[in-house]
């Protein structure tokens, strides 16, 4: 996976704290030290390889998922498309209530059952502390709302990614 997003380019794409490359390997280390399994992992190493609502610079069409369930395998894949498609605005503030994770590439709505909600909301939180660690006016900008927002979260996340938030957000 490391040899394909050099590959695609994503070394040279700036992204908070250098490159987009360097913010994929953090997520990725992070989640593993948080104790995530070796799919999540490989989620957050890929993450963003079809554009995300935050990040809309695709290395991947959505289109060719196959390619990237080849590289990390089916579940990771999976995730990695949960993640990159969703519409933070409809999905965000109603997640832990709703469980529902809307695509913004398709306008629909899909349910996640616990066994999907927890490393997505691992990976989304792992994905912002990131940023925020990495680039000061993310912090001072977003912060308040990401500590509002994933207290909001407590239920569905893992109780070592809301202990990071916790220590990285300040709450």
């Amino acid at each position: 996976m490391r040899a394909w997003l050099r590959q695609r380019g994503a070394e040279a794409i700036d992204h908070p704290g250098g490159t987009l490359y360097a913010h994929l390997s953090r997520v990725h280390d992070r989640l593993g030290r948080l104790g995530s399994g070796a799919e999540v992992r490989l989620a957050g190493l890929a993450h963003a390889v079809y554009g995300t609502d935050g990040f809309d610079l695709r290395l991947l069409d959505p289109a060719d998922r196959a390619t990237l369930r080849y590289l990390i395998g089916e579940a990771a894949e999976r995730l990695v498309y949960l993640y990159g498609a969703c519409d933070r605005g409809r999905t965000w503030r109603q997640l832990p209530d709703t469980g529902k994770v809307w695509n913004r590439f398709t306008n629909e709505a899909e349910s996640l059952d616990p066994v999907l909600l927890r490393p997505f909301a691992d990976l989304s939180i792992v994905n912002e502390l990131d940023v925020v660690e990495q680039d000061p006016a993310v912090a001072e900008q977003y912060g308040a709302d990401f500590r509002s927002l994933f207290t909001s979260w407590a239920h569905v996340a893992s109780a070592q990614v809301m202990a990071e938030a916790r220590q990285v957000l300040g709450f």
